[in-house]
C-alpha cells in the first residue's frame, strides 16, 4: 500500500542522498521455492540430521559453510539445541558472523534450541536461553528484508521442529521477525505441500472485510473449505468474500448467545464436520482511559474477548470440533506492549492470550492445539485512517521498516492451521516485523 514517506524515501533523490529504503518483501507463492539460496546448515544439534534430509526431499541446497558455495545464502540454521556450556555458544559467533555477511535479499536465519523449561541442569538452563537473547538481537541487525527467529523444541521434535522451520524459511514467514516458537514431541500429519488444508472446514469470524477475508482467501487457496462468519449488517461483502472462496456464508453476531450452536449447526449440515475455527472478529473503541464510557469498555470486551469464550461452549463440545481440530484466535501487539487509548482493547487481546495458555492445555488430549497471532502494524482501511504522523511511525518502528500486510497475518493462521503444526500449540505468534514495542 503506497504511502507518502514511502514515496519520499524511495524517489531518486532519496536514494542518491543514501536514504535507507524500504525492502520490498520476499512472499509465499504456491508451487514456488521454499528459499531463494542455497542453506548453510550446522551446529552439531540433534535436529540437524533430520533438517538435512527434509531440506534435500524440498530441492534446497544444503551446505556446511559459508565458503562452501560462492552464491548468496538464502539461509542460515544454526542448530544448538544440544548446546550444555555456554561455551559452545562460540558456535553462534564462528558459524554465524561469516554466513551473515553473505546473506541474501530476503534470506532467513534460523536459530534451533532446547525449550529451557524442559531442563533441569542451571547450566544447560543458561545456555539455553542465552539463544533467545542472541536471535532477537540479531534480527534487530538483519537488512534488506531477511529474518531471525528461534525454534525450541521440547523432546526429540523432529515433525514440530521442521514444521516451524520450513514456515520460517518459506515467503509464509515475510513479516514474522524476532520470535520465539516453541514445539512439542507431538508428531505432524503429513500434508500436501501446495493444498495442506485440502479436505479441511474452516470457520472465519469477522470475515467480510480486511484481515478477516484475507483470512478466508488465504485458507482457501490451501485447499480448505470456508464457511465465512460476520454480522448481518456486513451481508453483502460477505456474501462477496464467501463467492469468492468457493465456500458459504452465515450471518451471526458473534456476542449473540446462539452464535457457537449455529456455527457448529451451519458447519456441520452445510459440509459435515468443522476442522479449523478462527476467532478474527474485533472490534476497536478508542478512547483515553478517564473519558471511556460503559458502551465502549463493554462492546469491546464482548465482541473480542467473552464472544470467544460462549462459541468456545459450542465448537468445543459434542458435535462441534473434531479430534486433531485447530483454534487460532487474533491477539494484537496492544495486548502485549498496551496502546494510547486503547485500554479496553489492550485489556481484551491480553485475555486472548490468557485464553489461548489456559485452553491449550485442557483441550491437549483431543489432539486440538490453540494458538493466537498478534499483528502489529497491518495496513488495511483502518490503519489508513490513522493521523500520518502515527501512522507513519507504525510503520517505521520495527525491525523490516514497514507495515506488514493482511496475507502475513493470514499466512501465519494457515500455518497454524496445518497438521504439519500439530506440535505447536499455547503460543502466540507475533506478525509484526519485530516490532520494537514489546520486544
Amino acid at each position: 500500500m503506497a504511502d507518502l514517506f514511502t514515496t519520499v524515501v524511495t524517489s531518486p533523490l532519496a536514494k542518491r542522498a543514501g536514504v535507507p529504503q524500504p525492502t520490498q518483501l520476499r512472499r509465499y507463492t504456491p508451487g514456488g521455492p521454499l528459499i531463494e539460496g542455497p542453506v548453510l546448515l550446522a551446529g552439531g544439534g540433534r535436529f540437524e540430521k533430520s533438517l538435512r534430509v527434509r531440506l534435500d526431499e524440498a530441492g534446497v541446497a544444503v551446505v556446511s559453510a559459508a565458503d562452501d558455495t560462492e552464491d548468496r545464502l538464502g539461509a542460515l540454521i544454526l542448530d544448538l539445541s544440544a548446546a550444555l556450556d555456554p561455551t559452545e555458544l562460540a558456535q553462534l559467533r564462528t558459524i554465524g558472523a561469516p554466513a551473515v555477511k553473505r546473506l541474501a535479499k530476503n534470506a532467513r536465519v534460523v536459530v534451533i534450541g532446547t525449550d529451557s523449561a524442559t531442563l533441569t541442569d542451571v547450566t544447560e538452563v543458561v545456555t539455553q536461553r542465552a539463544l533467545e537473547g542472541f536471535s532477537r538481537s540479531l534480527a534487530k541487525e538483519l537488512r534488506l528484508g531477511a529474518t531471525g527467529n528461534l525454534v525450541l523444541a521440547q523432546g526429540e521434535a523432529h515433525d514440530g521442529v521442521w514444521s516451524a522451520v520450513e514456515f520460517l524459511l518459506s515467503g509464509r514467514s515475510a513479516y514474522v521477525d524476532g520470535q520465539v516458537v516453541r514445539v512439542g514431541d507431538t508428531a505432524g500429519t503429513n500434508q500436501e505441500s501446495v493444498k495442506p488444508l485440502a479436505g479441511k472446514v474452516a470457520v472465519v469470524t469477522g470475515a467480510a472485510r480486511g484481515i478477516g477475508a484475507e483470512i478466508a482467501r488465504v485458507l482457501a487457496r490451501d485447499g480448505a473449505t470456508v464457511v465465512a462468519v460476520d454480522i448481518p449488517a456486513a451481508g453483502e461483502a460477505l456474501a462477496r468474500v464467501a463467492n469468492e472462496v468457493k465456500g458459504t456464508a452465515l450471518q451471526v453476531d458473534v456476542t449473540a448467545p446462539g452464535a457457537g450452536a449455529a456455527i457448529v449447526d451451519h458447519a456441520t449440515q452445510r459440509h459435515g464436520a468443522i476442522d479449523i475455527v478462527i476467532h478474527n472478529a474485533g472490534i476497536t473503541r478508542d478512547r483515553l482511559f478517564v473519558n471511556l464510557d460503559e458502551d465502549r469498555w463493554d462492546s469491546v470486551i464482548d465482541v473480542n474477548l467473552r464472544s470467544i469464550l460462549r462459541m468456545n461452549e459450542a465448537i468445543l463440545g459434542e458435535g462441534g470440533l473434531g479430534r486433531g481440530g485447530r483454534i487460532v484466535c487474533l491477539s494484537s501487539i496492544a495486548g502485549i506492549a498496551g496502546n494510547r487509548g486503547q485500554t479496553n482493547y489492550g485489556a481484551s487481546k491480553a485475555g486472548v492470550i490468557g485464553l489461548v495458555t489456559a485452553l491449550a492445555t485442557q483441550v491437549k488430549d483431543r489432539g486440538i492445539t490453540v494458538n493466537a497471532v498478534a499483528p502489529g502494524f497491518i495496513e488495511t482501511e483502518m490503519t489508513a485512517r490513522i493521523p500520518f504522523a502515527t501512522r507513519e511511525m507504525g510503520r517505521r518502528i520495527n525491525s523490516l521498516q514497514q507495515g506488514g500486510l493482511p496475507k502475513d497475518v493470514a499466512e501465519t493462521i494457515a500455518w497454524l492451521s496445518q497438521p504439519g503444526a500439530a506440535a505447536v500449540t499455547g503460543q502466540v505468534v507475533r506478525v509484526c516485523g519485530q516490532s520494537w514495542l514489546g520486544a
